[in-house]
């Protein structure tokens, strides 16, 4: 027990000791994804937007009109599509993180876990600015009544989406931290990933609504994903103006919590050997 609470203070301590690197790290980041353009930063505004009204175009003759569930088919849209993005992106970039510091961490020491967290950290900076594009686009619909827009309600729940947002955070951290060291050693998973984020994307309610499926077992599949019950929960807050679901809480929080620690355990059992792959 002695051994395992000198570790946890060692880490803590180092922790506090590179946390200012942890902040300059992430603001590289930022700014490297939108260097060179001329909008900069806006896009991260701008893409969610566009991205929303492209596929509610597309999708809401199909989808939009088929569950009463569905307040306004472009809001629970971009609910849904925000989310997922962060996810991805965030995965993705945690996963190509040792790779793309390769050249740092074979000069510098530094605790590895620093390259996956602020890929991930600077992904979830750049989610929040977009959440500034859903204030806009829940104002427009509501204010013009397109869509169903006139049904959306705003109601004090609405301050509780930061409760999804950090749990969401938290699963992403502990795949990330999986994906990083897996990619290390096994090239292919980048490829592999792509795949599966497009596969989830459609096994999540973000074009439909769960209603809408009629197989039994398809809707438990989509039940069982992770993703799903943080989306609801946003949404929940966001779109229907509801108290969050204490079911959907409890095993959004206890899979979350449970995907980061196994993300940490496996991450310090493979880091040391990181850099004689790289």
């Amino acid at each position: 027990m002695t051994t395992k609470n000198s570790e946890l203070n060692h880490n803590v301590e180092m922790f506090k000791k590179y946390k200012n690197l942890l902040n300059e790290l992430t603001k590289k980041n930022v700014k490297l994804k939108y260097r060179n353009s001329w909008l900069g930063i806006l896009w991260s505004f701008l893409q969610p937007l566009l991205n929303m009204v492209v596929l509610a175009v597309v999708f809401g003759g199909i989808f939009g009109k088929k569950s009463d569930q569905i307040v306004c088919y472009p809001v629970y849209l971009f609910t849904g599509r925000l989310l997922f993005s962060f996810f991805t992106s965030s995965t993705k970039q945690a996963m190509t993180s040792f790779r793309r510091n390769q050249a740092i961490i074979k000069k510098v020491y530094v605790p590895k876990y620093m390259y996956p967290l602020s890929s991930i950290l600077s992904n979830f900076v750049t989610f929040a600015i977009s959440l500034l594009c859903l204030i806009c686009v829940w104002i427009f619909f509501k204010v013009t009544g397109w869509s169903g827009g006139s049904g959306l309600e705003i109601t004090w729940y609405a301050l509780l989406c930061w409760v999804p947002m950090v749990l969401l955070l938290i699963f992403s951290t502990g795949v990330g931290l999986i994906l990083s060291v897996i990619s290390v050693y096994f090239r292919d998973v980048e490829y592999i990933w792509d795949v599966v984020c497009q596969l989830l994307f459609y096994m999540v309610p973000i074009l439909y609504h769960l209603s809408t499926i009629d197989t039994k077992w398809i809707r438990i599949v989509i039940k069982v994903n992770p993703l799903y019950s943080m989306i609801e929960l946003f949404r929940h807050c966001v779109l229907y103006g509801q108290i969050m679901s204490p079911q959907l809480f409890l095993y959004a929080a206890a899979t979350s919590i449970g995907v980061l620690l196994i993300g940490i355990w496996f991450f310090n059992k493979k880091s040391d050997d990181i850099i004689f792959h790289l």
